[in-house]
């Protein structure tokens, strides 16, 4: 027969692999570096070449959503024309991307 201190148990659990504890451990660090991480430093990169690249009389937007060209570039900060004679300077870093269809007549026009 068990006897009553067996089957009442001690209260510490069955000794295993200390390695067993810490594989989820490592395994949710893997997914998140991969599925996070990684991607994220890499249009962090893409972005930095972007900005090293850009050029006079390029069409941009910048993170404030203003379509502008640039007129001119420093090392930190770009003078962009917004509209005729219209020149704001702002930040490098806030230019967030090409615009790819920058139109001269972009107003919505009304009917009335």
């Amino acid at each position: 027969m068990i006897s009553i201190a067996y089957a009442a148990g001690t209260g510490t659990a069955p000794a295993g692999s200390p390695l067993g504890g810490l594989i989820p451990m490592i395994l949710i660090f893997a997914v998140f570096y991969f599925l996070l991480i990684r991607p994220q430093q890499k249009k962090a990169k893409e972005h930095q070449a972007f900005l090293q690249s850009l050029k006079k009389g390029e069409a941009v937007v910048t993170s404030g959503g203003l379509h502008g060209v640039i007129k001119g570039l420093t090392d930190k900060v770009v003078t962009l024309e917004i509209a005729e004679n219209v020149r704001v300077k702002l930040s490098r870093a806030n230019v967030l991307s090409p615009a790819s269809a920058l139109k001269k007549n972009d107003n919505c026009k009304s009917g009335a």
